[in-house]
């Protein structure tokens, strides 16, 4: 065995993709990290893969995935590398920004781990998985912990180009798959019922009543007729966040992928909350702007819930609130 396994200080945060930018404009104004200053002139890019040493804060939104333990492993072929990594744990994934064949040949070496896009839904696995990167052909950086039990850090779907009204049905599946992941819920299904504000063209809306659950759809402009006519969607055409919870009724789930002012978004939620006719709800935080670091953090702080920055974002983020509705 020649290989040799140097441990790093601090933690290496991978973007999300075409991401990188909103990863360091996140480090810099949320966490106060300007990485162009003297005081992180050690902290090095491998691609969208991004190393700062002795960092000990929180996890950016805009990182996919993050080596917690970072170490450097040096090797002289790709036998050498498996082994390396097969020694620390089973389970690892990629991120490669060059050797990509090399890269290659030593995943085929290593444990299988489906890299493949997913079909919706499927169970996020619970076990570990770690991340590696090529830094030249005989070096990687690595980490065996990491903050995601995703490959890489991401959900990729098998998109349907046929019968979706919009792509953004992909983000609501991803948060779907999510919300299952971190609070144990099982997805909207036959015998419940689901609230989407703002819901034209009806992606959200398709893929709710794809799984069985009945969606009350409210928008000023009407969805797509296919939707228009399924007996599980009932449309009003209205401004959504005009009607009241106590007007509407209860909801198993509540779904928002509205174009508005975050600060409005919130009281809506707190609105839905507080009534206590809904325990769910899935909502866009639609970005207006420079970010208001301090808003997020209000989000964040609501009891059973999560703020993430999805796959399928650009820039915004999702709050996801699970509290489990007595149909559940």
């Amino acid at each position: 065995m020649s290989f040799t396994i140097s441990k790093l200080s601090g933690k290496a945060f991978l973007a999300f993709p075409d991401m990188k930018e909103m990863l360091f404009s996140e480090l810099n104004n949320r966490f106060g990290i300007d990485i162009f200053s003297q005081l992180y002139k050690n902290s090095v890019e491998y691609g969208d893969l991004f190393y700062i040493p002795d960092y000990s804060g929180d996890i950016p939104y805009w990182c996919r995935t993050c080596m917690l333990d970072p170490f450097i492993i040096h090797f002289d072929s790709i036998k050498e590398a498996s082994e390396a990594l097969r020694s620390i744990q089973r389970s690892w994934a990629p991120y490669q920004y060059t050797c990509f064949r090399r890269a290659s040949l030593i995943q085929d070496n290593l444990p299988r781990v489906n890299l493949k896009p997913k079909a919706f839904p499927f169970e996020i696995p619970t076990s570990p998985i770690g991340l590696y990167t090529l830094i030249d052909a005989n070096t990687m950086i690595a980490s065996a912990s990491t903050s995601s039990s995703l490959p890489a850090g991401q959900i990729v779907w098998q998109e349907d180009h046929d019968n979706p009204p919009s792509r953004a049905y992909l983000k609501v599946q991803e948060s779907l798959i999510l919300a299952r992941h971190f609070f144990g819920i099982d997805l909207p299904h036959a015998g419940q019922s689901c609230f989407e504000a703002g819901a034209c063209p009806g992606g959200w809306t398709w893929v709710l009543a794809g799984l069985g659950s009945k969606v009350f759809a409210v928008d000023r402009a009407e969805l797509a007729p296919s939707l228009m006519l399924n007996p599980l969607v009932t449309f009003k055409a209205h401004d959504a966040f005009t009607l009241t919870p106590e007007e509407l009724g209860p909801f198993d789930w509540v779904f928002s992928d509205v174009i508005c002012y975050p600060e409005r978004l919130l009281k809506w939620i707190h609105t839905w909350l507080d009534s206590g006719l809904t325990k769910n709800m899935i909502c866009t935080i639609k970005m207006q702007g420079q970010i208001d670091w301090q808003l997020v953090s209000e989000f964040a702080s609501i009891p059973d819930s999560r703020v993430v920055h999805l796959n399928y974002n650009k820039h915004e983020l999702t709050f996801i609130h699970c509290g489990k509705s007595e149909s559940s």
